[in-house]
């Protein structure tokens, strides 16, 4: 299960009075079929779930995965063999231990839906991908609420949007359920969720659409509904459903602080699920629009820095070379405000709404460069795969690791008047990169120019925010800084133009740059 925490998504209980009639529908027939539940209440208020989850617990089922991964077998550390013997044991036979790699098998649980009755099943992607990099998934197992199992392969699975479609080969037709239009869910609608907490089986729980388009950072296309539904580990991939019985979105994550359920449970929405099912089950690649650009939230520090609207808007943070946005002429350092006409929020970030554009599609894109908006088009091509982005991208994962063990600080040349003043308002000590410092923090692009940070204090707000021996500071106030005497310079123009914090280019090992709104620290009165 997917924490920020990875889980599925529910509802309350409440009540007044709820009368659900059923009619005679055959396997041939949803489960949901319009009119088969009808769920009317006096008031509004259901007086029990009962008839809804009866009919729709079938449709449900528990999802479990064996799984394998070959270790090499370790070797006793040097010296152990005495600690045995003088404490009266015997000490492995070391022969035994070399003879070889060893095959470790363990297995996960989860929950899924049945949408047809030849046995198309819905699932979590992280529901039935291997547990670790080197592990191989050997079986999946689905088991309906009846007990009876089933082996299922994987039809396709959709990593972005954590989306993955089984089958399996039933004897006779099987139950299911149809989608909601999640787009007509409001806040405060019931919802009712059946999953499979801690391996227990068919568990169902209730309560509330607490909150709509929730962005949990938990991927680029969070858009979640929450709920305050009972939430725990196992329930990934199970179905969250209105009253009508229909499916309005996937329970895949939560948040707490224990592993536990706190009431803060997400789901997927139909809406999003819809489409990607349909492509997997075609045996076709999902398709989304792509611009080529890095992109980084609007944060306190980063809106401040450039005088504009926190939370309005994204900022875009590298740009891939040759790309979309490259040919429409947008730069690292733009922040892009709406997307064909629609307005680009925490909620409705812009990498979501590039991704619904039409491939091939010509958008406008406004945006605003050092203050001044203005408006580009932009053709949208189909987003490549994960591989062919981080070849594209060039990110190295290790990098910040290599970059901190590479060479500790920068030689120190004498201290300049213009490195003075970058320590005393950015609490950084600052030297121009070399071309033999660059080959010290193991820096590949040979282009690149800027500040090396040699110290950085602690109590000031770059430190604070995580500014660390070995960064390079390519700009400041997206001015260019080869020299410390560039860097105080710009600084110097902020502070007479009443800014208090600049926006840094920073970066790290062989990562894409970042922004960070760093405050200036305030300066010494004279005695």
């Amino acid at each position: 299960m997917r924490y920020v925490y990875g889980i599925t998504g529910a509802i309350l209980l409440g009540g007044a009075a709820a009368t659900l009639s059923l009619n005679p529908v055959t396997a041939q027939t949803a489960q949901n079929e319009p009119g088969a539940i009808a769920a009317t209440a006096p008031g509004g208020a259901p007086m029990s779930f009962a008839n809804l989850a009866e009919r729709l617990q079938p449709a449900v089922v528990n999802i479990s995965t064996r799984q394998s991964v070959t270790v090499q077998r370790r070797q006793m550390p040097p010296g152990f063999e005495e600690f045995f013997r003088r404490f009266g044991g015997e000490a492995p036979n070391q022969q035994q231990q070399d003879e070889g790699p060893v095959t470790q098998r363990g297995g996960s649980l989860g929950s899924g839906f049945i949408i047809s009755a030849d046995g198309y099943i819905v699932t979590n992607n992280h529901v039935v991908a291997p547990a670790r990099a080197d592990a191989v998934v050997e079986q999946i197992t689905v088991t309906l609420a009846d007990r009876t199992e089933y082996e299922a392969e994987v039809v396709g699975r959709d990593a972005a949007s954590d989306i993955a479609v089984l089958k399996v080969t039933p004897a006779r037709p099987l139950p299911f359920v149809r989608f909601a239009d999640s787009t007509r869910v409001r806040v405060g609608d019931w919802v009712l969720a059946i999953g499979n907490p801690f391996g227990l089986g068919g568990t169902v729980t209730a309560g509330i659409v607490s909150a709509l388009h929730r962005n949990i950072g938990a991927g680029l296309y969070d858009r979640y509904i929450q709920t305050d539904a009972s939430i725990n580990s196992g329930n990934s991939g199970g179905p969250m459903f209105d009253l009508n019985g229909n499916v309005i979105g996937i329970s895949t994550a939560l948040i707490s602080p224990t592993g536990g359920n706190v009431g803060i449970g997400f789901g997927i929405p139909a809406e999003q699920i819809r489409p990607v099912v349909e492509a997997l089950r075609r045996g076709q690649r999902v398709q989304r629009g792509y611009i080529g650009v890095g992109m980084q939230e609007v944060d306190e520090g980063v809106a401040a820095a450039l005088g504009i609207d926190r939370n309005r808007g994204t900022l875009i943070r590298s740009v891939t070379p040759g790309g979309p946005a490259a040919r429409a002429g947008i730069e690292a350092g733009d922040v892009v405000v709406t997307v064909a006409g629609q307005p680009v929020t925490p909620d409705q970030t812009l990498a979501y709404i590039v991704a619904q554009q039409p491939i091939g599609s010509r958008v406008p894109i406004e945006l605003i460069r050092h203050g001044q908006r203005r408006t580009v088009t932009i053709a949208v091509a189909e987003r490549p795969t994960e591989e062919e982005l981080a070849r594209l991208n060039g990110v190295d994962d290790d990098a910040a690791a290599t970059n901190e063990g590479a060479g500790g600080k920068p030689t120190a040349e004498p201290e300049s008047t213009g490195q003075r003043s970058t320590q005393q308002s950015l609490g950084l000590a600052v030297t121009t990169l070399t071309p033999a410092m660059a080959r010290q923090l193991n820096i590949r692009d040979a282009n690149v120019r800027g500040l090396v940070v040699g110290r950085v204090d602690p109590n000031s707000d770059a430190g604070q925010k995580g500014l660390q021996t070995g960064d390079i500071i390519l700009s400041i106030n997206q001015s260019a800084t080869p020299t410390p005497e560039a860097a105080a310079s710009i600084v110097d123009a902020a502070r007479r133009s009443g800014r208090n914090t600049v926006l840094l280019q920073v970066k790290r090992g062989n990562n894409p740059p970042a922004y960070i709104g760093v405050e200036l620290t305030r300066p010494t009165p004279a005695r």
